[in-house]
Protein backbone atom coordinates (compact mmCIF):
# COMPACT_ATOMS: atom_id res chain seq x y z
CA UNK A 1 0.00 0.00 0.00
CA UNK A 2 2.84 2.45 0.63
CA UNK A 3 4.16 2.15 -3.25
CA UNK A 4 0.61 2.43 -4.34
CA UNK A 5 0.13 5.65 -2.60
CA UNK A 6 3.30 7.11 -3.25
CA UNK A 7 3.27 5.99 -7.06
CA UNK A 8 -0.69 8.41 -6.66
CA UNK A 9 0.93 11.03 -5.43
CA UNK A 10 3.62 11.13 -7.43
CA UNK A 11 1.80 10.90 -10.57
CA UNK A 12 -1.36 13.58 -9.23
CA UNK A 13 1.52 16.21 -8.63
CA UNK A 14 2.95 15.57 -12.25
CA UNK A 15 -0.78 15.65 -13.88
CA UNK A 16 -2.84 18.02 -11.60
CA UNK A 17 -5.01 16.42 -10.38
CA UNK A 18 -6.36 15.65 -6.73
CA UNK A 19 -5.63 11.40 -5.59
CA UNK A 20 -7.87 9.50 -4.87
CA UNK A 21 -8.05 8.30 -0.85
CA UNK A 22 -4.92 5.10 -0.64
CA UNK A 23 -8.09 2.78 0.24
CA UNK A 24 -9.53 3.60 -3.22
CA UNK A 25 -6.46 3.20 -5.39
CA UNK A 26 -5.95 0.83 -7.30
CA UNK A 27 -2.93 0.23 -9.85
CA UNK A 28 -3.84 -0.26 -13.33
CA UNK A 29 -2.10 -3.22 -14.92
CA UNK A 30 0.49 -2.55 -17.93
CA UNK A 31 -1.36 -4.92 -20.38
CA UNK A 32 -4.29 -2.13 -19.76
CA UNK A 33 -2.34 0.96 -21.12
CA UNK A 34 -2.84 1.95 -24.76
CA UNK A 35 0.43 2.28 -26.27
CA UNK A 36 1.89 3.44 -29.75
CA UNK A 37 2.97 0.39 -31.29
CA UNK A 38 6.10 0.82 -33.48
CA UNK A 39 8.02 4.33 -33.40
CA UNK A 40 8.77 5.69 -36.60
CA UNK A 41 12.37 6.40 -37.87
CA UNK A 42 12.76 8.65 -40.87
CA UNK A 43 15.74 8.51 -43.03
CA UNK A 44 18.57 10.79 -41.78
CA UNK A 45 17.67 10.85 -38.72
CA UNK A 46 20.28 11.26 -35.72
CA UNK A 47 19.81 9.25 -33.15
CA UNK A 48 21.05 10.11 -29.39
CA UNK A 49 21.00 7.91 -26.42
CA UNK A 50 21.12 9.55 -23.17
CA UNK A 51 21.01 7.29 -19.84
CA UNK A 52 23.38 5.47 -16.86
CA UNK A 53 26.01 2.74 -17.05
CA UNK A 54 23.12 0.14 -19.17
CA UNK A 55 23.65 2.72 -21.84
CA UNK A 56 26.95 4.16 -21.49
CA UNK A 57 28.36 0.25 -21.55
CA UNK A 58 26.59 -0.86 -24.68
CA UNK A 59 29.35 0.79 -26.62
CA UNK A 60 31.93 -1.98 -25.16
CA UNK A 61 29.50 -4.56 -27.57
CA UNK A 62 28.08 -2.81 -29.89
CA UNK A 63 25.04 -4.41 -29.91
CA UNK A 64 22.19 -1.92 -30.50
CA UNK A 65 23.16 -0.15 -33.65
CA UNK A 66 24.00 -2.78 -35.69
CA UNK A 67 20.90 -4.85 -34.75
CA UNK A 68 18.85 -1.77 -35.30
CA UNK A 69 20.55 -0.41 -38.86
CA UNK A 70 18.84 -3.84 -40.06
CA UNK A 71 15.64 -3.89 -38.48
CA UNK A 72 15.55 -0.51 -39.91
CA UNK A 73 15.95 -1.83 -44.09
CA UNK A 74 16.84 1.31 -46.22
CA UNK A 75 16.57 4.08 -43.58
CA UNK A 76 19.65 5.70 -42.74
CA UNK A 77 20.59 7.31 -39.21
CA UNK A 78 23.46 7.79 -37.16
CA UNK A 79 23.44 6.81 -32.99
CA UNK A 80 25.76 8.73 -30.77
CA UNK A 81 25.95 7.62 -27.09
CA UNK A 82 25.93 10.43 -24.56
CA UNK A 83 25.32 8.10 -21.63
CA UNK A 84 27.63 8.07 -18.84
CA UNK A 85 27.64 5.90 -15.66
CA UNK A 86 26.14 6.66 -12.48
CA UNK A 87 24.17 9.62 -13.81
CA UNK A 88 20.65 11.05 -12.98
CA UNK A 89 18.03 12.90 -14.28
CA UNK A 90 19.82 16.07 -12.48
CA UNK A 91 23.03 15.17 -14.43
CA UNK A 92 24.88 14.56 -11.39
CA UNK A 93 28.07 12.27 -13.23
CA UNK A 94 28.74 14.26 -15.56
CA UNK A 95 28.68 17.56 -13.53
CA UNK A 96 32.63 16.93 -12.66
CA UNK A 97 33.90 19.02 -9.85
CA UNK A 98 30.59 21.64 -10.15
CA UNK A 99 26.78 21.12 -8.86
CA UNK A 100 24.14 18.86 -10.68
CA UNK A 101 23.45 21.86 -12.95
CA UNK A 102 26.57 22.14 -14.47
CA UNK A 103 26.25 18.93 -15.73
CA UNK A 104 23.38 19.58 -17.15
CA UNK A 105 24.45 22.43 -18.88
CA UNK A 106 27.39 19.82 -19.95
CA UNK A 107 24.52 18.04 -21.94
CA UNK A 108 22.86 21.00 -23.53
CA UNK A 109 26.21 21.81 -25.07
CA UNK A 110 26.56 18.46 -26.62
CA UNK A 111 23.12 18.40 -27.80
CA UNK A 112 23.55 21.68 -29.43
CA UNK A 113 26.37 20.00 -31.30
CA UNK A 114 24.79 16.87 -32.35
CA UNK A 115 21.01 18.30 -33.10
CA UNK A 116 19.39 14.78 -32.28
CA UNK A 117 16.22 14.23 -33.92
CA UNK A 118 15.32 11.45 -31.64
CA UNK A 119 16.13 10.62 -28.39
CA UNK A 120 16.07 7.15 -26.27
CA UNK A 121 16.64 7.81 -22.39
CA UNK A 122 16.71 5.09 -19.81
CA UNK A 123 17.17 6.78 -16.36
CA UNK A 124 15.76 5.47 -12.56
CA UNK A 125 17.72 2.05 -11.99
CA UNK A 126 18.81 3.80 -8.77
CA UNK A 127 15.14 3.18 -7.72
CA UNK A 128 16.44 -0.66 -7.35
CA UNK A 129 18.86 0.60 -4.21
CA UNK A 130 17.05 3.51 -3.07
CA UNK A 131 13.74 2.83 -3.05
CA UNK A 132 10.70 5.41 -3.90
CA UNK A 133 10.41 7.89 -1.74
CA UNK A 134 11.94 10.06 -4.08
CA UNK A 135 9.55 9.34 -6.89
CA UNK A 136 7.94 12.88 -6.89
CA UNK A 137 11.40 14.52 -6.99
CA UNK A 138 12.89 12.23 -9.99
CA UNK A 139 9.61 12.62 -11.69
CA UNK A 140 9.92 16.13 -11.86
CA UNK A 141 13.11 16.28 -12.69
CA UNK A 142 12.76 14.07 -15.75
CA UNK A 143 10.02 16.08 -17.05
CA UNK A 144 12.92 19.02 -16.33
CA UNK A 145 15.32 17.15 -18.60
CA UNK A 146 12.78 16.36 -21.34
CA UNK A 147 11.93 20.21 -21.38
CA UNK A 148 15.97 20.91 -22.08
CA UNK A 149 16.13 18.50 -24.54
CA UNK A 150 13.13 19.81 -26.05
CA UNK A 151 14.39 23.21 -25.94
CA UNK A 152 18.20 22.57 -27.63
CA UNK A 153 16.24 19.84 -30.23
CA UNK A 154 13.10 21.55 -31.13
CA UNK A 155 10.93 18.66 -32.45
CA UNK A 156 12.74 15.81 -31.55
CA UNK A 157 11.02 12.32 -30.80
CA UNK A 158 11.54 11.35 -27.59
CA UNK A 159 11.98 7.23 -26.32
CA UNK A 160 11.81 6.21 -22.83
CA UNK A 161 12.83 2.92 -21.95
CA UNK A 162 12.58 1.76 -18.11
CA UNK A 163 15.27 -0.27 -16.55
CA UNK A 164 15.98 -3.42 -17.32
CA UNK A 165 15.60 -5.93 -14.18
CA UNK A 166 18.28 -7.10 -11.67
CA UNK A 167 19.60 -10.79 -11.47
CA UNK A 168 19.68 -12.59 -8.18
CA UNK A 169 23.56 -14.50 -8.08
CA UNK A 170 24.84 -16.81 -5.52
CA UNK A 171 26.07 -15.07 -2.31
CA UNK A 172 28.15 -12.99 -1.76
CA UNK A 173 25.93 -11.22 -4.27
CA UNK A 174 22.77 -9.33 -2.59
CA UNK A 175 19.21 -11.16 -3.41
CA UNK A 176 17.49 -8.43 -5.49
CA UNK A 177 13.78 -9.39 -5.17
CA UNK A 178 12.64 -6.42 -3.16
CA UNK A 179 14.88 -4.03 -5.37
CA UNK A 180 13.34 -6.14 -8.86
CA UNK A 181 9.85 -4.95 -7.04
CA UNK A 182 10.62 -1.52 -6.36
CA UNK A 183 11.78 -1.11 -10.08
CA UNK A 184 8.42 -3.17 -11.37
CA UNK A 185 6.21 -0.35 -9.34
CA UNK A 186 8.50 2.72 -10.77
CA UNK A 187 7.97 1.25 -14.25
CA UNK A 188 4.47 1.31 -13.93
CA UNK A 189 4.83 4.98 -13.21
CA UNK A 190 7.09 5.39 -15.47
CA UNK A 191 4.76 4.59 -18.30
CA UNK A 192 2.00 7.09 -16.94
CA UNK A 193 4.56 9.92 -17.20
CA UNK A 194 6.38 8.99 -20.57
CA UNK A 195 2.52 9.17 -22.16
CA UNK A 196 1.57 12.27 -19.96
CA UNK A 197 5.28 13.39 -21.79
CA UNK A 198 3.83 13.01 -25.30
CA UNK A 199 6.65 10.36 -25.72
CA UNK A 200 7.25 6.40 -26.62
CA UNK A 201 7.47 4.01 -23.77
CA UNK A 202 9.38 1.07 -23.86
CA UNK A 203 9.00 -1.27 -21.34
CA UNK A 204 12.06 -2.58 -21.14
CA UNK A 205 11.78 -4.10 -17.61
CA UNK A 206 9.10 -6.62 -18.73
CA UNK A 207 10.69 -7.31 -22.35
CA UNK A 208 13.89 -8.89 -20.50
CA UNK A 209 11.49 -10.98 -18.40
CA UNK A 210 9.68 -8.40 -15.53
CA UNK A 211 10.17 -9.58 -11.65
CA UNK A 212 12.06 -12.94 -12.03
CA UNK A 213 11.35 -16.04 -10.40
CA UNK A 214 11.87 -16.48 -6.88
CA UNK A 215 15.58 -18.04 -6.68
CA UNK A 216 18.91 -17.75 -8.22
CA UNK A 217 19.28 -16.60 -11.86
CA UNK A 218 20.15 -20.02 -13.77
CA UNK A 219 21.50 -18.82 -16.81
CA UNK A 220 23.03 -15.24 -15.40
CA UNK A 221 23.33 -12.74 -18.02
CA UNK A 222 25.11 -10.19 -15.85
CA UNK A 223 28.57 -10.04 -14.20
CA UNK A 224 27.07 -9.27 -10.69
CA UNK A 225 23.49 -9.43 -11.35
CA UNK A 226 23.46 -5.66 -12.28
CA UNK A 227 26.32 -5.13 -15.23
CA UNK A 228 25.40 -6.98 -18.07
CA UNK A 229 27.85 -8.94 -19.97
CA UNK A 230 28.45 -9.11 -24.20
CA UNK A 231 25.83 -11.95 -24.06
CA UNK A 232 23.25 -9.96 -22.18
CA UNK A 233 23.73 -6.46 -24.11
CA UNK A 234 22.70 -9.15 -27.17
CA UNK A 235 19.16 -9.67 -25.37
CA UNK A 236 19.35 -6.33 -23.98
CA UNK A 237 19.66 -5.10 -27.61
CA UNK A 238 17.27 -7.36 -29.17
CA UNK A 239 14.40 -6.92 -26.92
CA UNK A 240 14.76 -2.97 -27.08
CA UNK A 241 14.31 -3.20 -30.98
CA UNK A 242 12.01 -5.55 -29.88
CA UNK A 243 9.92 -3.00 -27.95
CA UNK A 244 10.20 0.24 -31.06
CA UNK A 245 8.12 -2.58 -32.65
CA UNK A 246 11.24 -3.43 -35.08
CA UNK A 247 11.71 -6.70 -36.61
CA UNK A 248 15.35 -7.48 -37.05
CA UNK A 249 16.42 -9.93 -40.27
CA UNK A 250 18.00 -13.13 -39.43
CA UNK A 251 21.85 -12.82 -39.02
CA UNK A 252 24.38 -14.87 -38.12
CA UNK A 253 27.13 -13.78 -35.43
CA UNK A 254 30.11 -13.90 -38.01
CA UNK A 255 27.71 -11.96 -40.85
CA UNK A 256 27.44 -9.27 -37.89
CA UNK A 257 30.56 -8.98 -37.03
CA UNK A 258 32.10 -6.79 -39.58
CA UNK A 259 29.43 -4.29 -38.74
CA UNK A 260 30.32 -4.43 -34.82
CA UNK A 261 33.51 -4.06 -35.50
CA UNK A 262 33.12 -0.62 -37.49
CA UNK A 263 30.39 0.73 -34.72
CA UNK A 264 32.89 0.06 -31.96
CA UNK A 265 35.28 2.23 -34.01
CA UNK A 266 32.95 4.69 -34.63
CA UNK A 267 31.71 4.72 -30.51
CA UNK A 268 35.21 5.03 -29.89
CA UNK A 269 36.13 7.63 -31.86
CA UNK A 270 33.45 9.44 -31.08
CA UNK A 271 33.75 9.12 -27.41
CA UNK A 272 37.22 10.39 -27.38
CA UNK A 273 35.40 13.55 -29.24
CA UNK A 274 32.62 14.24 -26.59
CA UNK A 275 34.77 13.22 -23.33
CA UNK A 276 38.53 13.63 -23.84
CA UNK A 277 40.80 12.23 -20.93
CA UNK A 278 42.26 15.68 -20.37
CA UNK A 279 39.24 17.81 -20.38
CA UNK A 280 40.01 19.85 -17.81
CA UNK A 281 43.40 20.62 -19.25
CA UNK A 282 41.99 21.56 -22.70
CA UNK A 283 38.52 23.31 -21.80
CA UNK A 284 37.99 23.12 -18.06
CA UNK A 285 40.53 25.27 -15.47
CA UNK A 286 44.00 24.22 -16.27
CA UNK A 287 43.28 24.80 -19.68
CA UNK A 288 45.95 27.59 -19.69
CA UNK A 289 48.48 24.48 -19.77
CA UNK A 290 47.05 22.25 -22.88
CA UNK A 291 44.25 24.21 -23.68
CA UNK A 292 45.86 25.34 -27.32
CA UNK A 293 44.97 21.56 -28.44
CA UNK A 294 41.60 21.83 -27.69
CA UNK A 295 41.44 22.46 -31.89
CA UNK A 296 42.48 19.38 -32.25
CA UNK A 297 39.04 17.72 -31.15
CA UNK A 298 36.72 19.21 -33.64
CA UNK A 299 39.23 16.67 -35.70
CA UNK A 300 37.36 13.46 -35.31
CA UNK A 301 33.87 14.75 -36.44
CA UNK A 302 35.23 13.60 -40.48
CA UNK A 303 36.71 10.66 -38.89
CA UNK A 304 33.14 9.87 -37.58
CA UNK A 305 31.52 10.58 -40.51
CA UNK A 306 33.57 8.34 -42.24
CA UNK A 307 32.90 5.37 -39.59
CA UNK A 308 29.13 6.15 -40.59
CA UNK A 309 29.37 5.99 -43.78
CA UNK A 310 31.37 2.22 -43.54
CA UNK A 311 28.61 1.26 -41.32
CA UNK A 312 25.81 2.11 -43.97
CA UNK A 313 27.95 0.54 -46.91
CA UNK A 314 28.13 -2.68 -44.48
CA UNK A 315 24.65 -2.48 -43.58
CA UNK A 316 23.32 -2.45 -47.21
CA UNK A 317 26.26 -5.03 -48.29
CA UNK A 318 24.32 -7.58 -45.35
CA UNK A 319 20.84 -6.81 -46.61
CA UNK A 320 21.57 -7.38 -50.33
CA UNK A 321 22.54 -10.61 -49.46
CA UNK A 322 19.84 -11.71 -48.12
CA UNK A 323 17.36 -10.34 -50.50
CA UNK A 324 16.12 -13.54 -51.96
CA UNK A 325 17.59 -14.18 -56.06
Amino acid sequence: MIRTATLTAALACLLGISPAPAQTVAVTPPAATAEKKTFQFKNGDRLVLIGNTVIEREQRYATFEPRLALALGEIEITVRNLAWSGDTVYGHARSYFGPPEEGLQRMAEHLKLLKPTVVLLCYGSEMAFEGLKDLPRFLTGYRNLLALIRKQSPGVRIIIASPPPLENLPPPLPDQTDGNQDLSSFRDALRKFAGSQNTFFVDWFELMGGIPKPGQTAKPLTENGLHYTREGYAQLSTKLIQGLGLTIPQVTPAELAPLQQEVLKKDELFFNRWRPQNETYLFGFRKHEQGQNAKEIPMFDPLIDQADAKIHELKSALLSSKKPL
